[in-house]
């Protein structure tokens, strides 16, 4: 028996256990498909934080979400006991460790889950039972490839690097409801800013430029602006919107992720800087461009055909830092408005 089929063999009780940035979470959707062709007869439970579950929430790759609540009953390390407690008693018979922290794989062998696998990062080789090498070679690639080169790297088969995203009937629903009590309906031609991103500020195009963006839009196009964000970037979205004449509705801090999703499948077009939403827009094929100084697009641009990155060839990007320490932010001053907005014209 080879060391593919001794993997697969007996698994009818599967845990995957998600990485915990949206983002990062919808580019390991190719790995989770592979998983589940990989295991076509085995019970498929995602362990996800309570941010992420909704990206899997409608997956057909997964039979249940259960959610790592850090903040509350898994809080502290009582918590992470009470977690592997819980997981103990659904008596898994194989967890993928997609992400990448030690104790990720710690509380995998707390479990008592027999089967352990995931790349050999993080000091966590001897946890893991079927650990995958990782390489500065793996390391280059994009995550939508990364995340299926462990698979591969512990003997499972991989495939195509397709993202996806499925969304529920009742977030269309209400995303729906949420344009018409804006006074937004068909046939308003939508495009999407999102100028928030996490990891600091050197990943966030400038406030006035998005504002800028949005009037020449509305006067090239007829559209009207939405403006996403989540809970802490409610100022943010009322200081571009307060800066446009044109028609905007600011939404920033008033969806849940499974709304933004679905109001975002409804955007003519989605500028953003690289950010978990990004990678929505990117999975759902929405025609978007994405704003990239700091980080690098070849390992975490947007993986799709409708999409354009937008960046400068400034020598210290991508420079991966969170805050620029040069006064001037040379990588991001050089992106232009008129840069953005000729890559939107010709998605539109």
């Amino acid at each position: 028996m080879n060391a593919a089929n001794d993997l697969k063999r007996n698994v009818h009780r599967l845990l995957i256990r998600s990485t915990n940035w949206i983002g990062d979470a919808i580019m390991t959707t190719p790995a989770v498909r592979a998983i589940r062709r990989n295991f076509p007869g085995a019970r498929i439970s995602m362990l996800a934080k309570p941010w992420v579950a909704p990206v899997f929430d409608h997956s057909p790759h997964v039979d249940e979400v259960l959610v790592y609540d850090a903040n509350g009953r898994h809080r502290g390390v009582g918590g992470t006991i009470r977690l592997a407690r819980d997981l103990r008693s659904r008596r898994f018979d194989a967890a993928i460790l997609l992400q990448n922290a030690i104790e990720a794989a710690l509380i995998a062998l707390m479990a008592g889950i027999p089967k352990r696998i995931g790349f050999d990062t993080d000091a966590r080789r001897l946890l893991l039972t079927h650990p995958a090498r990782c390489t500065r070679a793996i390391k280059s690639i994009h995550q939508t490839g990364y995340y299926l080169k462990m698979l591969e790297g512990a003997g499972l088969a991989g495939g195509e690097r397709t993202l996806e995203l499925h969304l529920g009937p009742e977030d269309r629903r209400r995303a729906g409801r949420i344009l018409a009590d804006t006074g937004m309906t068909p046939p308003t031609r939508l495009v999407g800013l999102n100028p928030s991103a996490t990891y600091g500020p050197s990943k966030q195009w400038f406030p006035e430029r998005y504002a800028a963006l949005g009037e020449r839009l509305h006067q090239a196009f007829d559209a009207t602006m939405v403006i996403f964000g989540g809970p802490s970037d409610r100022e943010l979205g009322r200081c571009i919107s307060g800066m446009m004449r044109a028609p905007v509705v600011d939404l920033s801090a008033r969806t849940r992720l499974g709304e933004a999703m679905a109001l975002i499948e409804r955007c003519d077009a989605f500028v953003t800087n690289d950010s978990g939403l990004m990678h929505v827009a990117a999975a759902l094929n929405t025609p978007l461009v994405a704003i990239f100084a700091s980080t690098n697009p070849v390992a975490t641009g947007p993986y799709s055909e409708t999409s354009r990155v937008v960046r400068a060839p400034v020598d210290c990007s991508p420079c991966l830092k969170p805050v620029c320490p040069l006064p001037q932010m040379g990588c991001m001053q050089a992106i232009t408005v008129d840069m953005v907005f000729d890559a939107v014209r010709d998605l539109l």
